[in-house]
């Protein structure tokens, strides 16, 4: 629609998650017209980013170091280890202030329709650090969705023979929701997982 570099900035904008078309060309005339210090500031941050994070060698989180600030902490325990699918889940975690212990980023989740299966994760690392006899507890973290699911139970049948308890997150409904616009897989998990008061 445009021609040369402004073009090739929405192209480039576009090709990123959850930026469409419409929101791409926003972006790029955005930038178009940002003080050249704002948009330095921002193409600094990006090289930034490529050139010095990487991923922990122990967790496969994000860290900027060999190891992430959760791995280098020797006040977490080293007894329980939660399983999330990305980055963004630890950080997630780590917002509620609950959890005291190690994690492990699988990288993804296991969806056959899009050609990702166990071999495509970090599940071989996972299964060596459980291998060292230190873990008690695996807490699997995985979303509540199909994929989320089948890695939770492909997990939980490879963790199981080796003695460690093996947990997933309670789900069901949220705080401050309604129940009359609860779907039904969430109304029944709530079911489920309801404890005495």
């Amino acid at each position: 629609m445009y021609e040369g570099a402004i073009q090739d900035l929405i192209d480039e904008l576009g090709r990123l998650p959850g930026v469409g078309p419409k929101s791409a060309q926003r972006i790029a005339f955005h930038v178009l017209s940002a003080d050249p210090a704002d948009v330095n500031r921002l193409a600094g941050a990006l090289r930034k980013v490529k050139d010095l994070v990487r991923f922990c060698t122990s967790c496969y989180n994000v860290a900027e170091s060999e190891q992430c600030r959760i791995c280098r902490d020797p006040r977490r325990s080293d007894e329980v280890v939660c399983v999330v699918e990305e980055p963004k889940d630890v950080v997630a975690i780590e917002r509620t202030g609950e959890f005291r212990g190690r994690y492990h980023v699988l990288g993804g989740a296991i969806n056959p329709l899009e050609g990702i299966g166990p071999d495509n994760l970090r599940i071989r690392e996972l299964m060596a650090r459980l291998g060292t006899g230190t873990v008690r507890e695996l807490i699997l973290a995985t979303d509540p969705n199909t994929e989320g699911e089948a890695t939770a139970t492909y997990l939980a049948l490879m963790v199981k023979p080796m003695g460690i308890a093996v947990t997933r997150l309670a789900s069901g409904l949220p705080v401050g929701g309604d129940l009359e616009y609860a779907d039904e897989i969430t109304l029944g998990r709530a079911f489920e997982g309801r404890r005495a008061v």
